[in-house]
């Protein structure tokens, strides 16, 4: 990758930086010898752990704040080279049942931290989307060119606050660039008992646990699967770069994979497990896409970005890493 010496010696601050992708980021960006500042606000149930920077936790700053906060915001992103905003709300049942909280954290916060940018700093922003926002496909795969249509409250949230992040950068100048990120897999994401963010980290949950895997629907849903150390550096690539600037790009993955492929291979990768075919509960059922999975020829034709882990590898990884520190995670 071509963003090596990119990093060294820059201000570099990470919304969200205690949870799944943000602290995978931050091991990079401090083995490429940047000055991290994780911002975190560890809200319980959105993924902040600080274990998962327990091995640098000597060679980053830690600011315990809520993005919410726009005074504190407004201090934190001076002098900052590059801002990761990774910090966001992405559980799409609670965002159903929660709307308002969740307009807060990925609408409203999102165009407060752009505004103290504009007034106190100009620096290059990586924001964190989600393919989410187009809801049921109307092809596949899903390129950028596809209609937007959200299918619950998280969806639509998420995609006024990637245009807030276009928008300050066509119309302020402030150099943003969104990736839709498709389903991320990998060491110290959210997968305590109660969390409800996403199936893969409640499928290897309970293959760890050695519990009976429940896929809903018919398990032909297809999803394409990233490992985060691949969309780690995807966000390094598009902060690397001006040609990024203004630009949505969507990750994902060459070998979509069904549900019921997905956990055969997490079975195999465990050595032991089983599963079942169940019905979806409704208020599921209302806001599943299907099968959905994204093309990215556009980040790899103008980034060179691709994803280099394949399934079998990643999760080997994922798995070796839970059993090894469950304690800190279950």
């Amino acid at each position: 990758m071509n963003f090596i010496d990119n990093f060294m010696d820059k201000n570099v601050m990470i919304t969200g930086g205690l949870g799944f992708i943000g602290s995978n980021l931050a091991h990079k960006l401090v083995d490429l010898r940047a000055n991290v500042l994780i911002i975190d606000s560890l809200i319980p149930g959105h993924g902040g752990n600080l274990f998962n920077i327990e091995s640098i936790k000597n060679k980053v700053r830690v600011n315990l704040v809520d993005i919410r906060s726009s005074n504190s915001m407004r201090i934190l992103i001076r002098d900052q080279d590059f801002i990761f905003n990774i910090a966001g709300q992405v559980d799409h049942i609670d965002s159903m049942k929660n709307p308002l909280n969740d307009l807060e954290i990925n609408c409203t916060s999102q165009l407060s931290l752009l505004e103290a940018c504009r007034n106190n700093n100009n620096t290059k922003i990586i924001f964190a989307g989600t393919r989410h926002i187009y809801g049921k496909p109307l092809f596949l795969p899903i390129d950028e060119t596809h209609l937007v249509r959200p299918v619950d409250v998280n969806g639509i949230n998420k995609m006024a606050g990637e245009w807030y992040h276009i928008l300050y950068n066509n119309v302020y100048g402030i150099k943003t660039c969104s990736l839709r990120l498709t389903n991320t897999y990998g060491p110290r994401q959210l997968i305590k008992k109660e969390a409800t963010q996403g199936v893969i980290p409640i499928f290897i949950r309970k293959i760890i646990d050695n519990e009976k895997i429940k896929i809903f629907g018919t398990g032909q849903q297809l999803r394409d699967m990233n490992y985060v150390d691949d969309v780690c550096d995807a966000f390094l690539l598009a902060a690397s770069t001006d040609k990024s600037n203004g630009q949505i790009y969507n990750l994902g993955h060459h070998d979509p994979v069904s549900l019921n492929e997905f956990v055969k291979i997490l079975i195999e990768v465990n050595g032991h497990g089983e599963y079942e075919i169940v019905p979806f509960p409704e208020e599921r059922e209302r806001i599943d896409v299907g099968s959905t999975y994204c093309s990215y020829s556009k980040i790899r034709n103008d980034l060179g970005w691709e994803p280099k882990i394949d399934l079998r590898e990643g999760l080997r990884k994922t798995i070796e890493f839970y059993k090894k520190y469950k304690e800190y995670y279950w």
